[in-house]
This record gives C-alpha cells, sequence and structure tokens, in this order.
C-alpha cells in the first residue's frame, strides 16, 4: 500500500507541475485544453484497470465464495466508477472547450452533444453503478454476493464495446476512430507523451491506493459489526 501511495502522490504531483509550467508544443485545435490529456485519459485507464481487479476478484468470488474476495471485488468497482464519472465530467469540460466553444453557456448542447463516445460512456457507467443498486437490494450476505459478482461479470464485459468498438464503428467527434491519439507520434510530442505516460501510472497508483485503504476500512467494520453483534443489513 505504502508503494502505490508513493507512486501516486510522487507522480500526480510531477503531472501537476509539468503540465502547467512546462512549455509544450501546441496539438492543432487544442490550444491550452491539451493539458486535460494529462488527466481525462489517464482516469479512463485507472477505470478500466480498477474494473479488470473487480473482475477477477468477482471471478475469485465465484470459485471459492471467500467473504474478504467479495470485499475486494465491491471495493474496486467503487474506485473504477469514481475514475468513470470524472474521466466523463473532464471529457464534458473539453468537449465544452473544443466542439462547443462558439455556443453560449445556457445552451445544453454546449455541455452535451450525444457524440457517440461520450453517450455510450454514460450509458456504461450507468449500467455498471446498476451493480451497485443490486447490492443494496439484497439482505443476504451470500446470495449478495454471489449474484453481486455474476453481474459485476457481465456489466465489466459489455462496458468494453460500449466505450470501445461502438464509438469507432459509429464514428464522431471524439478523436481515436482509427487508433489512440496518446500512443500515435504524428498526433503528439515526445514531451506529451512522456508526461501522459507518467500521469497514467500515477492515477493507476492512486486507484489501488484507494483500494486498498477501502477494503481496509470496509474489512474493520465487519469485525467491528460482527463483534458488536449488529445485524449486517446496510453492507
Amino acid at each position: 500500500m505504502r508503494i502505490a501511495g508513493i507512486l501516486a502522490t510522487g507522480l500526480i504531483s510531477a503531472v501537476i507541475l509539468l503540465a502547467f509550467l512546462l512549455p509544450l508544443p501546441k496539438i492543432p485545435g487544442l490550444g491550452w485544453s491539451d493539458r486535460n490529456l494529462f488527466f481525462h485519459v489517464p482516469m479512463w485507464f485507472s477505470m478500466y484497470g480498477m474494473m479488470g481487479v473487480s473482475l477477477f476478484w468477482s471471478g475469485a468470488y465465484l470459485l471459492y465464495a471467500q467473504r474478504n474476495q467479495d470485499v475486494k471485488a465491491k471495493e474496486a468497482a467503487v474506485v473504477a466508477a469514481f475514475f468513470g464519472g470524472l474521466g466523463l465530467a473532464t471529457g464534458i469540460l473539453w468537449s465544452r472547450a473544443t466542439w462547443a466553444e462558439a455556443l453560449p453557456d445556457t445552451d445544453p448542447q454546449a455541455w452535451w452533444g450525444w457524440d457517440p463516445k461520450q453517450t455510450f460512456a454514460l450509458i456504461a457507467l450507468l449500467m455498471y453503478g446498476a451493480y451497485f443498486v443490486l447490492r443494496q437490494s439484497i439482505r443476504r450476505e451470500e446470495q449478495r454476493a454471489r449474484l453481486a459478482a455474476v453481474y459485476n461479470i457481465i456489466a465489466t464485459i459489455l462496458v468494453i464495446p460500449l466505450t470501445f468498438f461502438l464509438p469507432r464503428y459509429l464514428g464522431g467527434l471524439h478523436p481515436g476512430a482509427e487508433g489512440t491519439p496518446a500512443f500515435r507520434t504524428e498526433d503528439i510530442s515526445v514531451p506529451h507523451r512522456i508526461i501522459f505516460y507518467l500521469a497514467v501510472i500515477g492515477f493507476l497508483s492512486l486507484g489501488i491506493w484507494i483500494w486498498q485503504l477501502r477494503c481496509r476500512i470496509t474489512e474493520l467494520e465487519i469485525r467491528l459489526r460482527e463483534r458488536s453483534a449488529i445485524p449486517d443489513d446496510t453492507f
């Protein structure tokens, strides 16, 4: 946990300083908003990474049915949804500054243009968020954990085509129809790419750090509840 915390603190601090203080070559059509590349995209990477962690522990629970596996799956899903929400929010702000620059703030189209990538990302997050609704609707611990694990696996698998394949097939204003611009040498400069890679590692480390902390807190809450003989109605 200490390693993840140190990496997250050091790398994200470095990314913030480099992103706003280091002179960088301009990306055509983006201006100063190109700095959002170091936050918006890594947050989606962190979401996918934490979804993968949650998927792994959901599968482990279906095989071994250990309570700590359900806790790890649930807390990883919480962190994934958190980063997904941040990724969607930073994407909305980015689209406002680029696609809809000429529109007034009072125009809804300035904030949400129904681009396929943007829309499918919202659908994916709502579908993934139903995982938490499902958990709250079932009282029996074992039944809740097993059904949640099955749903989590299905939802995670569906997030990939919704946020990756379908937007590429349908096109739209969002870049990346032929690949991710952050990985193509013709789209961004070397300094951009270096800072971007540092940001990806930093935000992934932050996600793992938050996940580890949440798992420890949840385990402590369960132990306290068991010692106090409080019925498990809310977890």
